[in-house]
C-alpha cells in the first residue's frame, strides 16, 4: 500500500492502475439534495477522470461521487475529450440503493437474511430516480400495495433520512464504504476470470431514451460485458421508469454541459 497527496503527485498514483474508485466530494448536509453538490463535485470529478484518461486510459473507472447521475456524464466526455473513451469502463456505484433495499425488504418479512437477498435496483442514484424491482426480487416476495409504496419510498429516500440522522455531520460513511467495496470486488472477481458476476451500475446504455441509465450488468475481464436491461416490469415500476426520465434528462445534460465547458 503507498500513499500519495495533492495534485502534484496525481500522476505518479495513476500510473498503471487496473481500478480507480473516486468518492472524493463534499457530502450532502440536511436540506440539501445531491443536485445541491453539484458546482463543488463536478469540478473535483473532472479533474480526477482528466488525470485518469492521461495516465491510466485503460483503467476501469468506479464513480461514487454525487451527484452521479451527472458525475458518470461529465466523466464520459472528459474521456471523450482525451480520445480513450470506453463506456464498457466507466461505472457509477449504485451499490448503496441495492445494499439497502436488501436490507428493508429482509426488515419486512421476518426470517430473511439481507445479505440473501437480491432486489435489482434501475435508473439513477437520486430521489425518484432509484427504482428498486422488488417484483423481481430474489427471493420473490409481495407486499401489499400500500406497503410496497410506502418500501419504495424508504428506498429512495433513506439517503435523506441518514443525512437527516446525522444533523449536519455528513451523509452515509459506513454503508457507503460496505457498497462501494461490495461493487469493486465484484468488479475484480470478474476481471480476474470469475464467470457470472452481475452487479447494477450507472452507465453508458441504450435501455431506455435516455443516454445513461442504471440496470444490472454482467461484468468481465473488460469491464462491463453485457448490459441486462430492464427484465420484466410490474405496472408499478413501469410508471416509476416513466416518472424518472425529465429529472435524469436534466441531470445528465448537466454533467455533458459542465464538461463540454470545462478547462
Amino acid at each position: 500500500i503507498l500513499g500519495f497527496m495533492g495534485p502534484e503527485q496525481l500522476p505518479e498514483c495513476l500510473k498503471g492502475c487496473d481500478v480507480v474508485v473516486i468518492p472524493a466530494g463534499v457530502p450532502r448536509k440536511p436540506g440539501m439534495t445531491r443536485d445541491d453538490l453539484f458546482n463543488t463535485n463536478a469540478s473535483i470529478v473532472a479533474s480526477l477522470t482528466s488525470a485518469c484518461a492521461k495516465h491510466c486510459p485503460e483503467a476501469m473507472i468506479c464513480i461514487i461521487s454525487n451527484p452521479v447521475n451527472s458525475t458518470i456524464p461529465i466523466a464520459s466526455e472528459v474521456f471523450k475529450k482525451h480520445g480513450v473513451y470506453n463506456p464498457n469502463k466507466i461505472f457509477g456505484v449504485t451499490t448503496l440503493d441495492i445494499v439497502r433495499a436488501n436490507t428493508f425488504v429482509a426488515e419486512l418479512k421476518a426470517g430473511l437474511d439481507p445479505a440473501r437477498v437480491t432486489v435489482p435496483v434501475i435508473g439513477g442514484h437520486a430521489g425518484k430516480t432509484i427504482i428498486p424491482l422488488i417484483s423481481q426480487c430474489t427471493p420473490k416476495v409481495e407486499f401489499p400495495q400500500d406497503q410496497l409504496e410506502k418500501l419504495t419510498a424508504r428506498i429512495q429516500e433513506a439517503g435523506t433520512e441518514v443525512v437527516q440522522a446525522k444533523a449536519g455531520a455528513g451523509s452515509a460513511t459506513l454503508s457507503m464504504a460496505y457498497a462501494g467495496a461490495r461493487f469493486v470486488f465484484s468488479l475484480l472477481d470478474a476481471m480476474s476470470g470469475k464467470q457470472g458476476v452481475v452487479e447494477c451500475a450507472f452507465v453508458r446504455s441504450d435501455v431506455t431514451e435516455v443516454p445513461y441509465f442504471s440496470t444490472p450488468l454482467q461484468l468481465g475481464k473488460k469491464g462491463m460485458e453485457k448490459n441486462l436491461g430492464l427484465g420484466k416490469l410490474s405496472p408499478f415500476e413501469e410508471k416509476m421508469v416513466a416518472a424518472a426520465m425529465s429529472e435524469l434528462k436534466a441531470s445528465i445534460k448537466k454533467g455533458e454541459e459542465f464538461a463540454k465547458n470545462f478547462k
